[in-house]
């Protein structure tokens, strides 16, 4: 294939739907045959289901001391958001890049396969690592698969940058997040003779009821070193929908909610899992007083590490020295960066091109001037691993 510039390449990463709940199967085909024919061997980790997969490429030498690009191939879906422009076709407007994934996180997706191919053409004397993951927008626990196999098989970099949307500025911090189905199962008898049943929804409401009271105390308290700086300051629980009961007048038999925790550095996700499920048991046996087949089963949605600030990161460092920025910078949502992190043992940052308030919205667009930033920042990688 000739070669594309970055813009080019957004085009076509852009034309595949690759929604979280289907295949991106199709994009990474592209890749990998894109990156094959400017010599460049990619190799996939499956998804345990076949329909999906990572990608990492290597160029340079066979060296530690690296530089590793990460980036996510799937989107959120455009169903029910009333678009302006085709979702799947970069439309330029105004100084904007308009499209599904533009900026969560196609354009940096595209930044760094450019740069991928350009250093395969440089004398590198250290090496430019690519990691390309899916299902990152359904709880960035996929990617763990990824980071184990490039631990195993590539030499270990001194850097992850995770490119997703912060303006270019350095993100040297992140919650982690854990979120839990609850299924809370009652017994149905006429309300009127509510005493006798067990409503799953009204007991369901206690466990929601200690999550607003672990809120409580939560920002009551200072917040832990690692923890200065984030706003909120403090881990918070949140149920965001909830479904059940068959009529006013029956007690519930059953009903539902995801509840979640947005978990602070410092903190353990798996320590607030076990105090819900401790919670839940506690509500379950009052429950079994009265119907021993009522109960709370609990299972786990998703669980991703937070990104932890380091001190003198290397990777920090490295960002900041290409960027400028030498604010201090952290964030309430989650990436894949506490993975790299945590199971990878990788120093990591955030910093990418375009602005996390366009991420998921109808019309997502990132500035022409954010990508041509993030350009400059590959330029500034690749003369790095050129010295």
């Amino acid at each position: 294939m000739p070669t594309l510039s970055p813009r080019e390449i957004l085009d076509r990463l852009v034309a595949f739907p690759s929604v979280s709940r289907d295949t991106n199967l199709p994009l990474v085909d592209w890749v990998q045959e894109y990156l094959g024919s400017h010599g460049i061997a990619s190799t996939r980790v499956p998804s345990p289901c076949g329909t999906k997969a990572h990608l990492y490429a290597h160029v340079g030498p066979a060296i530690d001391g690296g530089i590793l690009l990460s980036g996510h191939s799937d989107v959120v879906p455009v169903d029910g958001q009333a678009w302006e422009t085709d979702p799947w076709t970069v439309t330029e407007r105004d100084g904007r890049l308009y499209g599904r994934g533009t900026c969560d996180m196609k354009g940096f997706d595209a930044l760094a396969i450019a740069a991928l191919v350009e250093g395969a053409r440089r004398p590198l004397t250290r090496p430019l690592q690519l990691a390309l993951s899916y299902d990152e927008e359904v709880g960035c626990m996929a990617v763990a698969d990824l980071v184990r196999a490039m631990v195993d098989a590539l030499p270990k970099a001194a850097a992850v940058i995770v490119g997703e949307p912060s303006m270019m500025k350095v993100v040297t911090g992140h919650k982690g997040g854990i979120a839990l189905h609850c299924h809370v199962r009652g017994f149905e008898v006429h309300s009127s003779l509510q005493p006798y049943g067990v409503s799953a929804i009204m007991e369901g409401a206690r466990l929601i009821q200690w999550a607003n009271d672990r809120n409580a105390e939560n920002a009551a308290r200072p917040p832990n070193p690692l923890a200065v700086g984030f706003d909120p300051h403090f881990t918070t629980a949140h149920v965001g929908l909830i479904e059940g009961g068959t009529a006013h007048n029956i007690t519930a038999k059953d009903c539902r909610f995801v509840l979640g925790f947005r978990v602070v550095p410092g903190e353990d996700p798996a320590a607030w899992e076990a105090a819900a499920r401790a919670e839940a048991a506690r509500i379950a046996a009052l429950m079994q007083a009265v119907r021993p087949e009522a109960g709370i089963d609990v299972t786990v949605a998703f669980a991703a590490p937070a990104l932890s600030p380091e001190t003198d990161g290397v990777a920090e460092a490295l960002a900041r020295r290409l960027t400028g920025d030498n604010a201090s910078h952290v964030v309430s949502y989650g990436t894949e960066g506490g993975q790299f992190q945590a199971l990878g043992g990788y120093s990591t940052v955030v910093c990418g091109p375009g602005d996390i308030a366009q991420a998921h919205q109808p019309n997502e667009y990132l500035e022409l001037a954010q990508f041509q930033d993030g350009w400059r920042f590959m330029q500034g990688i690749l003369d790095e691993l050129s010295r």
